[in-house]
């Protein structure tokens, strides 16, 4: 998923003040010195300038034969700038993309095949979420670099004055009792906008269904199954425990600027929206808090979107041995838990979430992303959301619409432009 999109459903990320450490360009990979020079593209705001050195500084050291070159990409416009690179002849070496980016690059041919390293990369205990995304036709590209996604973000004084432990909610019964409980005089018990398809996508993986399947080499929609109905009846009773509106997401507005106005008892978005919250009004500060999204029972949280990066090898890189061990470093346990800490995301392994214990945010997140998912693993799930039936769908769910009728609208949709192949 790209950051973009990311920082559309509430992660925010704090860190600025990043610098390129070589001039811009794809990189000449050109030995100097009698060390190899390794361009590196990293994304705006996946790493602080104090973590891009401290890494740079300790992976020379245990590789002095080659000299790290990290360019900081911008998001906006980068598909089109990774699509050029992998199909010249002066690409960098390692390329940070979106997870659910992988599958549109490696259909090109113009990807590193990893698939013989994923046992020495720890690949055991990858997140699914991010591991899933990464691989395309049976062959890993994508190895995965770091995980954020949503949570319940809460107002523990409105909860401390409905007699509510947050601690206490485990399924999603308990989160229906709790959120009418909270939802009295002037206070919302949730603000959920009525087009949040990432949180309806996690009720669907709840209940056993997903977006889109693929048999026989055939995609179809999934929008129209039992489990996928399910799904959006308890979206509708969790829904109707506020005013969202239901006919736009939660940058529309957005949601975190709505909490930090009223008396909002909850919003589902990653950590970072608490952030934009106390940043709109600081009165709310010390009065947040985190706890990952019930499941249908206390034994499995509720699954989750995962969004977040995955490190890819251009084919036609310079330097390949090179290549691998930078991903090697960055993507292991060490540097993963000093990433982990710095930046507040979820570590790529389900072994490393104790990494982020102490930050309570990062730590709800970490129980949820051991269930995460992504979008269906194909190059057309762009197209899809470029149209995105799923929000059309939802819209006439919540306002009264036959939701069977929609739901079979929206699948027919999905699956003509899954199966389209342009």
């Amino acid at each position: 998923m790209n950051h973009r999109s990311l920082a559309l459903f509430g992660a925010t990320l704090l860190c600025t003040g990043l610098v390129a450490c070589s001039p811009s360009g794809s990189g000449s990979g050109d030995a100097t010195g009698g060390r190899t020079s390794l361009d590196v593209w990293l994304m705006r705001d996946s790493v602080s300038e104090a973590f891009q050195k401290e890494f740079e500084a300790g992976f020379e050291k245990d590789h002095p034969d080659i000299d790290v070159r990290i360019q900081i990409q911008e998001w906006d416009g980068i598909g089109e700038k990774v699509t050029a690179a992998l199909a010249s002849n002066d690409a960098p070496d390692v390329i940070e993309v979106g997870n659910t980016q992988v599958a549109q690059y490696a259909q090109s041919g113009g990807l590193t095949d990893f698939t013989g390293k994923v046992a020495e990369l720890g690949g055991g205990t990858w997140l699914k979420g991010l591991a899933e995304p990464g691989a395309y036709e049976g062959k890993q590209y994508g190895i995965p670099y770091y995980a954020a996604n949503r949570v319940v973000i809460h107002r523990t004084d409105l909860f401390e004055k409905a007699g509510i432990d947050a601690g206490t909610i485990k399924t999603r019964e308990q989160w229906i009792a709790a959120t009418e409980k909270l939802n009295k005089g002037d206070t919302q018990g949730i603000y959920l906008p009525g087009q949040n398809w990432y949180a309806l996508s996690g009720f669907i993986w709840d209940e056993g269904g997903d977006l889109a399947v693929e048999s026989g080499g055939e995609w179809k929609g999934g929008l129209d199954s039992p489990a996928a109905l399910r799904a959006m009846e308890f979206y509708q009773r969790l829904q109707a425990l506020g005013k969202g509106p239901k006919d736009s997401d939660e940058a529309q507005p957005p949601q975190a600027e709505v909490m930090a106005k009223g008396r909002i008892a909850q919003i589902i978005a990653t950590p970072g929206g608490a952030n934009v919250v106390v940043q709109n009004n600081p009165e709310l500060k010390g009065k947040l808090g985190f706890f990952p999204i019930p499941g249908k029972t206390a034994a499995t949280p509720g699954a989750v979107f995962t969004g977040g990066s995955d490190l890819v090898v251009p084919a036609v890189a310079a330097h390949q041995d090179e290549a691998f061990t930078f991903v090697k470093e960055l993507t292991g346990d060490a540097w993963q838990k000093k990433l982990a800490l710095a930046m507040s995301y979820v570590p790529n392994k389900t072994t490393l979430a104790g990494a982020v214990a102490s930050d309570p945010g990062a730590a709800a997140m970490a129980v949820g992303a051991a269930h995460g998912h992504a979008t269906p693993n194909t190059p057309q799930w762009a197209a899809v959301e470029a149209k995105n039936p799923i929000k059309d769908y939802m819209t006439a769910a919540l306002t009264g619409r036959d939701a069977r009728a929609e739901a079979t609208k929206a699948s027919r949709t999905i699956t003509e432009t899954l199966n389209s192949g342009s």
